[in-house]
């Protein structure tokens, strides 16, 4: 509204107060008036807009003047969090394109792939490969300790493999064996591997084999009636830990013990 509006209605405003004579020092002194009155009446329509916005803040409530209609918000359009606004391109230059976003999970075309795990035909023995002596072809069969993870177990962390191991040094996993509750270093025989499987071209047969954890010097069998000794070889990591196997022309593969024993340097049982 111009000055001029504003004098039209301060005159029409003033028509009964002023009857044919008109007072234009009243006019314009009332206009001045009407002028600083509606200025008062904006500005505390801002002030409330303005307390309301400070009340609002423990709910979470933000007022934002909106900008006017023919000028841009102050300052220009933000830009993303975490991005620069964009800058135009010089003139008469081309566009730049951008590569296409790649979506969560999947490979960018060109990558390289990922290496697979590395992976052994056996379990990588724990302490020396312990030989027997005895041949299969061109195997011989070897006894060797590995790692176990058994969750409800925590205190067995070992077991023993029986495997075969070429002259190259190459080895290949048989039969393992492990204790499934308590300790695998407790004192005494731990559990005994007997080969249930039939053998094979592939798979030869396993002697009866087992771990004891003392000062043992001998360990005998019973089988019908009859004593079988065992082989011994201390392990390597920890030399209480005993190793043991039957040899196959004593004890056939598969076949049960009715009792085995230890026995210390005096011949005493352990």
């Amino acid at each position: 509204m111009n000055e001029l509006e504003q004098l039209r209605r301060a005159m029409r405003a003033t028509e009964g107060p002023y009857h044919d004579d008109l007072d234009l020092t009243a006019i314009m002194r009332d206009g001045r008036r009407l002028r600083r009155r509606r200025r008062f009446v904006g500005a505390g329509a801002t002030a409330l807009v303005t307390v309301l916005v400070a009340g609002g803040v423990g709910l979470g409530v933000r007022w934002v003047r909106p900008p006017a209609p023919d000028r841009p918000p102050v300052g220009g359009v933000a830009a993303p969090t975490g991005a620069s606004p964009a800058t135009p391109p010089p003139p008469g230059s081309a566009p730049t394109r951008m590569p296409p976003a790649t979506p969560p999970g999947s490979v960018p075309t060109g990558a390289p792939p990922a290496t697979p795990p590395e992976t052994d035909s056996h379990r990588r023995p724990v302490g020396d490969v312990v030989e027997t002596g005895i041949w299969y072809g061109g195997g011989q069969r070897v006894y060797y300790m590995v790692a176990v993870d058994l969750p409800e177990a925590p205190g067995v962390r070992i077991g023993l493999m029986a495997g075969r191991r070429t002259p190259a040094g190459d080895l290949t996993d048989d039969i393992v064996v492990n204790d499934v509750r308590g300790s695998d270093r407790r004192p005494g025989f731990h559990e005994i591997g007997y080969d249930d499987a039939t053998p094979s071209a592939t798979r030869p047969p396993v002697p009866t084999f087992g771990y004891f954890v003392g000062p043992v010097s001998r360990i005998v069998g019973t089988v019908d009636g009859r004593q079988v000794e065992a082989r011994l070889a201390r392990w390597s990591t920890d030399p209480e830990l005993v190793i043991f196997w039957f040899n196959p022309a004593d004890l056939a593969p598969g076949v049960r013990l009715d009792g085995i024993v230890a026995r210390d340097r005096t011949g005493r049982p352990l």
